[in-house]
Parts: C-alpha cells; structure tokens; sequence
C-alpha cells in the first residue's frame, strides 16, 4: 500500500437535524452508524408504507418524517408515528441513494443524474443540479463556516466528487477519480473521506477541494461501501475479500481482516472498541477496532450489503434472506429477528427507539418495542 501527497470526528454536529435523529446516513457525518438510546429484546411492527417500487435506498429520520427513496422514481415522506404518507417527489429514474436532511431542505440524488434539495414540510422543489451520471451514495453535510456557507458532498457514477452550495446547489469545487464513486463520503476534521471503483481510498480537503491523500488499496480492491471515520482511523470493506483499517494522514495499513473468498459491500458501525460490518459471506463480523482481532459472526441465509446499526447493548440489520436482526452486541447472540419476506439491502435507521428499514417488497416498516405495542391493544 503506498500513500501519495498533493496539497474526518464531525466538524460541529453529527446529526444536521438535531434532536438525536437519523438525519443522514449511518447516522452522521462521520458514518459511524451508531444510535443514541437503546432499544428493547422484543421489536414489533408499528406500521407498513407502500413506496410502488423496490426500495434499496437507506432511510433517514427528521421532524417526526422518515424520507426515502423508491425504485418508483419518487422520494417518500411519510409521518413516523403513523407510517402515512405525507408527500411524494417525483425523479426521472430510480432513487437507490439515501437522502440527507438538514436545515429543514431534503438532499437526494437520482438515478437519472441529479441531485435534488426538497423542502422537507412539503416536498417542493428548491433546486437541482446535473451530474454527468447517476448518483448512488448519500449527500454528507458541511456546515456553515466563518464566511463560507452550508455546504453538501456527494459523490457520482461520472467519478466525481462534488461540492454544492446548500442554498442555491451551485458548484463550490469538484474533485475528479478515475471510476465511479458509489458510496457515501465522510466528512472529519476538515477532511471528505471516501473510496472509489478505482481501487483507492481519497482524502480530500473539504474547504477547497484539494487532494490531501490518496491511499492505494491494490488491484481489484474496488471500495463500493461507505468509510466510517474514528479519529485518524478510516474503516471500509472493499471487492479485495478484506476489510481494512487506515491511517487517513500516514496512508498506513494498520489491519485488515480476512473475508476469504468474499468481498464486503457493507459499510459499518464503529463503536469505541468495536466494529461491525456485513459480508458477501453470508455473515455479520465484529471485530476488535484497535487490531481487527476477529471477536464473533452470526450467520444469515444470503449476503449482507446492508450496513448494520449499533444501538445501546445491540446491533440490528438486515440480511439478503428477507430477515431483520437485532443481535447482542458483546456476542453476536439473536435475540430477535422478523421475517419481511424480501431481500434486505437497505440499512435500517434507529431513531428514539424505533428501527426503520425497507426492503425490495416496496415497502418501508417500522418497528418499536413489543411491550408499548401490547399496552396500545389492551
């Protein structure tokens, strides 16, 4: 692995909507995919919403709305508490990229090339901008700085990276690779951190736009998932069969686990000791964050692209088997599952309590704990 040099911890909050939501994916800037609060041994099902078409898009939560994306071509809002529609938004092809909410404006890009901000009350329009393909990664928000205003990341199938204006989309910088960029940037101390179909993992400036590092992962190590953030450390699995731990400044290798003959698409959660990803192996994998030391796997019936969410004691997830998995984190027992029928690739989002998920039946579920759902039918 070699680092070359030209001229992410979140910068001010990790969740732009405040209030301990899941206003972006994994949760926050920093993609560490971890949820405050707890949630309960037994989930049951609140609600079910029809999107019209497969839902690979991750959901996110602000305001009491959960938004995502469909295969119908539409962006959903639907209230949280009820799981009724509140608005739909319309694209030109299919949305698989999770959206991004921050200061009240819904960011999401398409599968027909643009980037979208929404209002998130009622859906409007507030401008759009064209990429030179389609988008599959969430937007990462970049708050106000000095005289610099909001900002939103997001990365395209035209191997670009681009920086918006929040406000009016136009283009503050852009940063070219050499293969698609699929996943979702993280964004650290000044930092946008992201991987890419060219085999390299791209620490850019997130003030100008200017290459900082570009870490070479080796041939066919493609990064299609998302980097988690942990202080210096960058977490991804990539098409190499590993999962790789680096030092975003040095560019240094400091472990990789072995996935055999498998490769990870899945991003993961990184708590203080711990990391927990999915693989095409059919499993969850925990490992220990300072050293990749191998701590357990729980085995699913179908790979595991959706990114799991830690929780309190737990960790939840979905599987390609059609099944969501709520786990124990310190050991990787079951301790509830539900069976949706249909393959899993979306990543759930935790918020309050509630695990929110979707699945390539169209449909998005919510799911709180068991006991307030008896309470509600005595």
């Amino acid at each position: 692995m070699s680092v070359s040099i030209a001229v992410l911890v979140l910068a001010v909050a990790s969740d732009p909507a405040g209030g301990g939501e899941w206003s972006a994916f994994r949760g926050g800037a920093a993609q560490r995919g971890v949820a405050d609060g707890a949630l309960a041994d037994e989930l049951a099902l609140r609600w079910r919403y029809e999107s019209g078409g497969a839902i690979v898009s991750s959901p996110v939560v602000a305001d009491g709305k959960v938004f995502v994306g469909s295969d119908d071509k539409h962006v959903h809002a639907v209230d949280l508490s009820t799981g009724e529609g509140i608005w739909k938004f319309a694209t030109e092809d299919m949305i698989e990229a999770p959206p991004l909410v921050a200061e009240g404006t819904v960011f999401v890009g398409s599968s027909d090339f643009f980037v979208y901000a929404l209002d998130a009350d009622d859906g409007a329009l507030r401008w759009k901008r064209e990429t030179g393909d389609k988008i599959l990664g969430a937007a990462a928000w970049l708050p106000a700085r000095d005289e610099r205003p909001a900002r939103i990341v997001v990365g395209s199938y035209d191997t670009r990276l681009y920086c918006l204006d929040a406000q009016s989309g136009e283009v503050a910088w852009t940063y070219q690779t050499e293969n698609f960029v699929n996943g979702t940037p993280a964004v650290s101390d000044g930092r946008v951190v992201f991987g890419g179909c060219d085999a390299a993992l791209h620490v850019v400036s997130s003030e100008s736009g200017e290459a900082l590092a570009r870490i070479e992962m080796g041939r066919d190590c493609h990064i299609a998932g998302s980097a988690a953030l942990a202080g210096r450390r960058a977490l991804f699995g990539h098409y190499g069969n590993a999962f790789a731990c680096v030092d975003v400044e040095s560019g240094k290798a400091l472990w990789s686990y072995d996935g055999g003959r498998h490769a990870f698409f899945s991003s993961p959660a990184v708590t203080d000791d711990l990391v927990v990803f999915g693989g095409r192996d059919k499993k969850l994998h925990c490992a220990r964050l300072a050293d990749g030391e191998p701590l357990w796997t729980f085995a699913t019936r179908r790979k595991v692209d959706g990114s799991p969410v830690v929780c309190g004691d737990k960790v939840v997830f979905g599987s390609g088997d059609g099944r969501l998995y709520l786990l124990r984190l310190a050991d990787g027992t079951e301790v509830w599952s539900y069976d949706i029928g249909r393959s899993i690739f979306s990543s759930p989002a935790v918020a309050g309590g509630v695990v929110i998920t979707a699945s390539l039946d169209g449909a998005l579920y919510a799911f709180g704990p068991a006991e307030e759902a008896a309470e509600k039918e005595r």
